[in-house]
């Protein structure tokens, strides 16, 4: 018998006894009193390596819980010697315990709905992306639309941006429409383009959109950019309320499997009948910090306030998502000075506001007008002069620095705006397994120079701003191992080292994923950390997140994840052989 084994079966010895002492003094008044003052945990965790997220707090050996809140933190006697006969004794085997993982920037039904769509994510290039498509449309009735794509063409042996003519011949009934990775840009097939009227002729580009159009004739090459891609969407066919209601379910569980407990979702309206049938039902089951994705916020806010007469610990409405311009990938971020590999006739060679903040005035406006009802504001800016603007705008209102306002994305920043986040209590809200993607080609689009503040985790942190980590999932894969990994390793996914000095400690890691995002949703009090009091959400690991090598990370799942005290996953037994 190994020493973890045997500590494991002393400590169990040790329950077990203190159960069977429970149970023979049960009928003693004096026992009765006590149990009626003191009642026993519901439920006991031992034999566990427990990181509270504490700041500066040893690893504890147990957790004991009643109901949805944590009682005690401490050892296994001490753990143990609150049981009572009903209790539930768990033991952890030794594994890791962590406060449970919140995702900082989802779209959890899109994430949902594309795990059942086309993923082109690992193409590799043209031929297998061609035969990928003709796949999923060889038993697909005509008139259906194939959707899905997440493809993105950096990493290719020979990048080439797609075009309609390569899925034309495999999609001659079929309208098409493939979202790139970053949902920034999309690819229509020449039935989709019918659709939305689009040929040689027109129509125009839309405020804060672009139609790639042939150079030579002035036929769309079917991409279509940030604003252009409504032209084509609004044509696809709304999905079910069964069909969201099931994708909803299926995100959750595979976030579930995580450790992921809650989510900062950046919410399309029309998803919100969904989430709150789902919430009514109980079959949530991720804590739902919810930004409404508006054009116009006055416009809904009659509808937030509807929505959250049903709020909860588990399921609000924070306020608004808006954007302020596009992606790197698509050369949309909207960047200070033009982009390093731009061409001499290129249209937008800063990129380009979003269509929403095209009038940088009445964008600001909206912002004001969504400040002073008293709404979180959470703003997509990925393009340095995007992030300066923005920076700016929140320091014009009276109050910001106890509103908890967030950047979301934060990604290329000018070197005089990092320690402005700090001062103006503004939170960036990063994605770090993107820079793990974009760091493969991300210098050849802004240079040597930009690049070392781009993804600046460290030095955010080290100017004392607020930095919570999520996925942007379906963009890539919600795993927050692999977000950690990217976090703490310089190593882009081609092997290249890319700015090394913005690599973070993996505590540092593991707090923005648990301890800081409840702060950036005013829940501090009752979240991210193991502590009595709090709410029992946590993840019990199957491998250490802390000590695992860094190459291994992004294979750890979590073992069991607990929501309020509520068992929502539990890794699978394997059979005996």
């Amino acid at each position: 018998m190994t020493g973890q084994h045997a500590a494991t079966a002393l400590t169990l010895a040790l329950c077990a006894a203190l159960l069977a002492l429970f149970a023979s003094a049960a009928g003693a008044d004096q026992d009765r009193n006590q149990a009626v003052e003191n009642p026993p945990p519901d439920i006991i965790i031992v034999n566990a390596a427990v990181w509270t997220g504490v700041k500066d707090a040893a690893d504890a050996e147990a957790i004991a819980i009643t109901a949805s809140t944590i009682t005690t933190v401490g050892s296994n006697d001490d753990i143990c010697a609150l049981a009572g006969p009903a209790t539930r004794v768990m033991d952890a085997g030794g594994r890791r315990v962590i406060p449970g993982i919140t995702d900082s920037h989802t779209h959890i039904l899109a994430t949902g709905l594309q795990l059942t769509r086309l993923d082109l994510r690992q193409a590799g290039g043209k031929e297998r992306f061609i035969n990928a498509v003709a796949a999923a449309t060889a038993d697909c009735p005509p008139g259906k639309w194939i959707l899905g794509g997440q493809y993105t063409v950096e990493s290719w042996d020979k990048p080439e941006e797609p075009r309609k003519e390569w899925i034309d011949p495999v999609t001659p009934g079929n309208p098409v429409f493939l979202t790139r990775t970053d949902l920034h840009q999309g690819l229509a097939n020449s039935v989709a383009l019918k659709y939305a009227r689009i040929d040689r002729s027109g129509p125009p580009d839309p405020p804060g959109g672009e139609i790639e159009r042939d150079p030579g004739t002035g036929e769309p090459t079917g991409i279509l950019k940030d604003a252009a891609m409504e032209l084509v969407s609004r044509h696809i066919p709304e999905p079910s309320d069964k069909d969201k209601y099931a994708a909803l379910i299926l995100a959750a569980k595979a976030l579930n499997a995580w450790g992921i407990t809650g989510i900062h979702d950046m919410t399309d309206p029309d998803d919100y009948d969904v989430l709150l049938a789902a919430h009514k039902r109980g079959d949530l089951t991720l804590r739902v910090y919810s930004f409404y994705t508006a054009e116009v916020f006055a416009g809904s806010w009659d509808r937030i306030r509807q929505i959250n007469k049903s709020a909860d610990e588990s399921f609000r409405v924070a306020g608004y998502k808006a954007f302020m311009d596009g992606s790197l990938g698509s050369r949309t971020a909207y960047m200070h000075a033009p982009y390093a590999d731009a061409s001499p006739d290129e249209k937008y060679p800063r990129g380009l506001r979003s269509g929403q903040a095209a009038d940088l005035d009445a964008f600001r406006r909206q912002l004001a007008w969504a400040h002073d009802h008293g709404m979180q504001l959470a703003v997509h800016a990925i393009g340095d002069e995007a992030n300066h603007e923005l920076l700016d705008t929140y320091a014009s209102f009276d109050g910001v620095q106890r509103r908890r306002y967030r950047i979301e994305h934060a990604q290329h920043l000018l070197p005089e705006d990092v320690s402005r986040f700090g001062k103006l209590g503004v939170i960036a809200s990063m994605q770090p397994l993107h820079k793990a993607d974009d760091g493969r080609w991300a210098e050849a689009a802004i240079g040597p120079e930009r690049s070392k503040t781009t993804y600046a985790f460290r030095s955010l942190l080290d100017s004392g701003a607020t930095v919570v980590f999520g996925s942007d999932t379906p963009v890539v894969t919600a795993n927050p191992f692999e977000g950690i990994a990217a976090a703490v390793s310089p190593r882009t996914f081609d092997g290249k080292i890319w700015v090394p000095e913005q690599s973070i400690g993996r505590e540092q890691a593991l707090r923005c994923y648990t301890v800081s995002p409840p702060y950036a949703a005013f829940a501090e009090s009752r979240l991210g950390t193991l502590e009595k009091g709090k709410l029992a959400d946590l993840a019990i690991l199957n491998a250490d997140v802390l000590h695992a090598g860094v190459e291994s990370l992004g294979a750890i799942e979590s073992w069991m994840t607990m929501v309020g005290g509520r068992i929502v996953w539990q890794a699978p037994v394997a059979p005996a052989h």
